[in-house]
C-alpha cells in the first residue's frame, strides 16, 4: 500500500513539474513605424494586446525597424531566441524575413502584405480596399472642388489597389470628380508626408486621403479647413474639424486565430486576406460633419460588399487612358488584384 501511495504521490509531483515548465507560446511582432496612439503599427499592436491576453502566450514587439538589412537583423534575433510564431508588418520585410525563415524551419514566419512565402512562412492581409472604397464615397460625396488628393506612399500593388479602390468609391457618388495623386515613397516620415498634403492643397484639392502611417496629411487638411479621410486606425483626434472618416484595420481575431492554430497544430503556409465579412477591415466612426444620407448610403454598400453582393473590381473598368482592362460582366481575380500595376480612369498622377 505504502508503494502504491508513493507511486501516485510521486506521478502526482511529475504532473504538476510538467505544468511549472510548460513554455508559454513566444510571439513576436516587428513593426515599421512607432506604435504612438494611431496609425498602422498603432492597430497591429492592439491586435498583439489582444494576443497577449491568452492563456499560454507571450508576446513581444520591436517598433521603427527600417525594411532591409536592420528588419533581417531584427527576425534573425527573434528566432535565435526561439520564438514560436514572428509576424511581420511590413512589405519590405518579404526577402529579410523569407531568409531568415529557411534557417529556422521549426518557426512560424507570418509575413504582411507579400507574396512570398515558404513551408513555415505564410502571407496574410486585410481587403483594405473594400474599406477604401467605403471612404472614397464619402469623399466624393463632400468635395465642393471635385478634385480630391491623396498622398501615397510607394507604387506597389497594395498601394495602387488602395488608390484605384476609393477612386472608384468617390466616382460612384461623383462621375465628376478626379483623384490626384502624390507619391512620398514614405511609410511614416510626418514632415514629409505634410508637405506632400499640402502641395495637393495647394492645386485645388479639398479633401485629402492618405496610405501613410502618421498624421501628418490629417494636421494639414485640418490647418487648411479642408475635409481629409484617414487611414489604418481612427484619426480623428488628430484633425477633429477635418476628419470625414478612415479605413481601419481590426488584426485582433486575425492574430488570434493564426496563434490558436499554432498552439493547436494546425498551422499550414497559406495566403489570409480576409475583409469585411469577417470584421478585419473596416471605417471609422463619420464625422459629425457627414450628413445622415451619406452615411446611409455608405453603410448600405458596407452591407453589400460584405455580403458579397457587390465586387468592387468588377468590369467594366478603364485604365487613364480609357483602355478597357475589365470587361463588364467580369470580376478581377485575386491574382490581378495583388499584381495591380495600372491606375483606373480618374486618377491623375503616374506610377512612379
Amino acid at each position: 500500500m505504502k508503494r502504491i501511495l508513493m507511486t501516485v504521490v510521486l506521478a502526482a509531483s511529475m504532473a504538476v513539474g510538467s505544468t511549472c515548465l510548460a513554455k508559454d507560446l513566444q510571439v513576436g511582432f516587428v513593426y515599421v513605424s512607432p506604435v504612438g496612439d494611431a496609425g498602422y503599427s498603432y492597430a497591429h499592436d492592439q491586435a498583439r494586446l489582444a494576443v497577449e491576453a491568452m492563456d499560454g502566450v507571450t508576446t513581444s514587439f520591436v517598433e521603427s525597424v527600417p525594411e532591409g538589412q536592420d528588419s533581417e537583423r531584427v527576425i534573425l534575433n527573434m528566432a535565435r531566441k526561439g520564438y514560436d510564431v514572428i509576424f511581420a508588418t511590413s512589405y519590405g520585410y518579404m526577402d529579410p524575413m523569407l531568409k531568415v525563415a529557411k534557417q529556422f524551419p521549426d518557426i512560424k514566419f507570418m509575413h504582411c502584405s507579400g507574396y512570398k512565402n515558404s513551408e513555415n512562412m505564410a502571407n496574410y492581409f486585410g481587403r483594405i480596399y473594400q474599406a477604401r472604397y467605403l471612404t472614397g464615397m464619402t469623399a466624393g460625396a463632400m468635395t465642393k472642388s471635385n478634385i480630391i488628393g491623396y498622398v501615397a506612399a510607394f507604387p506597389i500593388p497594395e498601394v495602387i489597389r488602395g488608390i484605384n479602390a476609393f477612386t472608384l468609391g468617390v466616382q460612384e457618388v461623383n462621375p465628376k470628380a478626379e483623384v490626384r495623386v502624390v507619391w512620398t515613397k514614405t511609410w511614416y516620415d510626418p514632415a514629409t508626408e505634410k508637405e506632400a498634403a499640402k502641395s495637393l492643397l495647394d492645386v485645388g484639392c479639398d479633401i485629402i486621403a492618405q496610405h501613410q502611417d502618421s498624421p501628418g496629411p490629417q494636421e494639414a487638411a485640418e490647418e487648411r479647413g479642408v475635409y481629409s479621410v484617414g487611414y489604418n486606425s481612427d484619426m480623428s483626434s488628430f484633425a477633429p474639424k477635418a476628419h470625414l472618416t478612415s479605413a481601419v484595420w481590426n488584426w485582433g481575431p486575425f492574430y488570434k486565430d493564426i496563434v490558436q492554430q499554432v498552439q493547436n497544430g494546425t498551422w499550414k503556409s497559406q495566403f489570409y486576406w480576409y475583409g469585411l465579412d469577417k470584421g478585419i477591415v473596416d471605417i471609422a466612426p463619420f464625422g459629425p460633419m457627414v450628413p445622415a444620407d451619406v452615411q446611409q448610403t455608405v453603410l448600405a454598400k458596407k452591407a453589400e460588399i460584405a455580403s458579397g453582393a457587390y465586387k468592387v473590381f468588377s468590369g467594366p473598368l478603364k485604365d487613364q487612358a480609357g483602355a478597357e482592362k475589365v470587361p463588364a460582366g467580369t470580376v478581377m481575380s485575386d491574382e490581378e488584384l495583388l499584381g495591380f500595376n495600372w491606375f483606373v480612369q480618374g486618377i491623375v498622377g503616374t506610377l512612379e
